[in-house]
C-alpha cells in the first residue's frame, strides 16, 4: 500500500507541492527550491498543450441512475461539516464515510446529521486516510471540502476509484491538474461536479432564466467578484490546519479564488455549450495591507514575525476575459480591503441590465435608472426558475448561504439519481478553475495576455447549455 501511494503521488505532483495529508498541508503551492520564474514559464507552456477528447462529458446522460446515492465526505471543516448537514435532509441520500485527519472535526461532523438511517464509517489521524475512504466499494460519491491544494489530486484519486465527486472551489490550482481532472472524468466516464454555490443565488437564477429568454438581447459585458474583507482572519493562531489560505496569499498573485464571480456569468454566456473563453490579461495592485496586519499582530505575539514582509499578494486583482463571441467578462478579487460584501454580478446586454452588489439586486431596460419595485416583483413572478420555485423557501430554512448551498446539493443529488447531466460538469470546473493560474502568469508578465486552454477540445460548438427546467428529474424529495 505504501508503494501505490508513493506512485500516486509522485503521478499527481503531490509530493512536489509538499501535500502529503488527507487535509493536512505540509507545504505551500510552490516547492521551496523552485524559483517562481520557474514556475510561471511553466504555467505558460502547460496553458499551451491540447489533448484529443476521450469522451465528452458534456452532456452525459447514460450514468447509471443512483436510487440511493451513497456519500462519504473528506474534509470537515465548515464547509464540510455543514454540506453533512445539508444532505442529510435530502431523501436518497445515505452517508456512509466521514474523512478528515482531525478526529475531533469527524466525530463532531458525525453529530450534525439531522435524519436517521446513516451510519457513517469515521477516517482519521492518518494522513492516508482519505485515500482509505475513497477505495470503498460502499460510496458512489465523494464530496470533497479540504484546503484548496488537494482538491484535484482527491478527486483524481476517487474517479479512478469508480467513485462520482463534487469539490469545493476552486477544483485545481494548477494548470495541469485542470488537465488531469478532465482527463479522468472522460476515462473513467464519472461526473467532477465543482461546487459552485453562487450559481443556485435566487437573483443569479433569475438573471439566467432572463438570458435564456432573450430578456437582455445579446449578452455584452459581464462583471463578477469575490470581494470580501477576511484579511486578518486569515493569520490564524492555534488552529490546526488553517494557514493553508494564508500561504495561498503568500506565494501565488492572481486571481485566486475566481469562481464565484465567474461561474454564474459563465453560465449566462453559455460557456463551453456553444461559447468559449479565449483568453485573458489580469493585473494586481501592490499589497498595501497584509504586511501592515502581520506587522501589528507582532506587537502583541512573536509568533507572527515570521509573516513580516512576505511576498502577500496584490490587494485587488483584475481580470478582465476576451470570449471567442466577443463579449468581455471582468473579474475581481480582493479580500483584504474594508469594502462592503460584493460578488458584483452584473449583466449587460443590448436590451436590458442586471446588477445584484453591493446594492440590492436591481434591473434597469434603459439609461435613465433602475424599473421600480413592483416591476421587479413582476419579472421574478415570470421568471424564476423551477428549482427555486419548488425548493426555494424550503432551502432558506435548511440554510447555507441564504439557501443557495442546499439547492446545488439537491439538484447534484437529484441529477445522480435520475441519471441526468450535472449542471456543472469537469469542462466548467476546469475552465473556472483554471483562471486561477492563469492571472497569476499575466500579472507576473506585465498584464501580457494569454490564452486558456479548450479544455471541450472543440466540443463547446456542439455543447448544449444545461437543463433549469426540471422537465426532467425533480424527483427528489426532502425530509425536514
Amino acid at each position: 500500500m505504501k508503494s501505490n501511494r508513493r506512485d500516486f503521488l509522485r503521478l499527481t505532483g503531490l509530493t512536489s507541492i509538499g501535500l502529503l495529508g488527507g487535509c493536512n498541508l505540509k507545504g505551500t503551492h510552490l516547492a521551496g527550491e523552485e524559483s517562481k520564474s520557474s514556475t510561471l514559464d511553466h504555467i505558460k507552456k502547460e496553458s499551451e498543450k491540447s489533448y484529443s477528447q476521450l469522451f465528452n462529458m458534456s452532456g452525459y446522460d447514460a450514468a447509471p441512475k443512483l436510487d440511493t446515492v451513497r456519500v462519504g465526505f473528506v474534509g470537515l471543516g465548515g464547509r464540510g461539516s455543514a454540506a453533512v448537514s445539508r444532505l442529510s435532509y435530502i431523501e436518497g441520500v445515505k452517508i456512509n464515510g466521514l474523512c478528515d485527519v482531525v478526529p475531533e472535526q469527524a466525530e463532531a461532523a458525525k453529530q450534525r446529521i439531522k435524519t436517521p438511517g446513516h451510519s457513517p464509517v469515521v477516517f482519521s489521524g492518518d494522513e492516508e486516510s482519505w485515500m482509505e475512504m475513497c477505495r470503498r466499494d460502499d460510496l458512489d460519491l465523494i464530496y470533497i471540502a479540504t484546503p484548496w491544494p488537494l482538491h484535484a489530486p482527491i478527486a483524481i484519486y476517487a474517479m479512478e476509484h469508480g467513485k462520482h465527486v463534487a469539490t469545493e472551489i476552486p477544483a485545481a490550482t494548477t494548470v495541469e491538474d485542470c488537465w488531469k481532472l478532465v482527463q479522468t472524468s472522460e476515462r473513467t466516464k464519472k461526473h467532477c461536479v465543482i461546487l459552485e454555490n453562487c450559481c443556485y443565488d435566487f437573483f443569479e437564477l433569475l438573471t439566467l432564466n432572463l438570458a435564456r429568454n432573450g430578456f437582455f438581447g445579446d449578452i455584452i459585458h459581464c462583471e463578477g467578484a469575490y470581494i470580501h474583507d477576511i484579511g486578518e482572519s486569515l493569520f490564524f493562531r492555534g488552529k490546526p490546519n488553517r494557514s493553508w489560505r494564508l500561504k495561498e496569499n503568500m506565494t501565488r498573485n492572481g486571481c485566486l479564488y475566481p469562481t464565484h464571480g465567474l461561474g454564474p456569468v459563465a453560465q449566462i454566456m453559455n460557456i463551453n455549450r456553444g461559447n468559449q473563453m479565449d483568453y485573458l490579461v489580469s493585473t494586481s495592485t501592490d499589497d498595501f495591507l497584509m504586511n501592515n496586519i502581520a506587522k501589528k499582530l507582532t506587537e502583541s505575539e512573536d509568533y507572527f514575525q515570521q509573516f513580516v514582509d512576505a511576498p502577500f499578494r496584490g490587494n485587488m486583482n483584475t481580470t478582465t476575459i476576451k470570449t471567442v463571441s466577443g463579449q468581455t467578462i471582468m473579474i475581481q478579487h480582493d479580500v483584504t480591503t474594508p469594502r462592503p460584501y460584493s460578488r458584483i454580478h452584473l449583466v449587460s446586454g443590448t436590451k436590458a441590465t442586471a446588477q445584484k452588489y453591493p446594492l440590492p439586486p436591481r434591473i434597469a431596460t434603459g439609461h435613465k435608472g433602475w424599473i421600480s419595485e413592483e416591476e421587479f416583483k413582476k419579472l421574478e413572478k415570470e421568471f424564476t426558475p423551477p428549482i427555486v420555485q419548488k425548493l426555494g423557501e424550503m432551502a432558506k430554512k435548511i440554510g447555507g448561504h441564504g439557501g443557495m448551498d442546499f439547492l446545488m446539493d439537491w439538484r447534484l443529488i437529484d441529477c445522480l439519481r435520475n441519471g441526468l447531466p450535472v449542471d456543472m460538469d469537469v469542462y466548467d470546473a476546469a475552465a473556472w478553475s483554471v483562471i486561477g493560474p492563469l492571472s497569476e502568469w499575466s500579472v507576473a508578465n506585465r498584464s501580457t495576455p494569454i490564452d486558456i486552454p479548450d479544455f471541450t477540445s472543440g466540443e463547446w460548438k456542439n455543447n448544449k447549455p444545461h437543463d433549469i427546467s426540471l422537465k426532467n428529474g425533480g424527483t427528489t424529495g426532502v425530509q425536514i
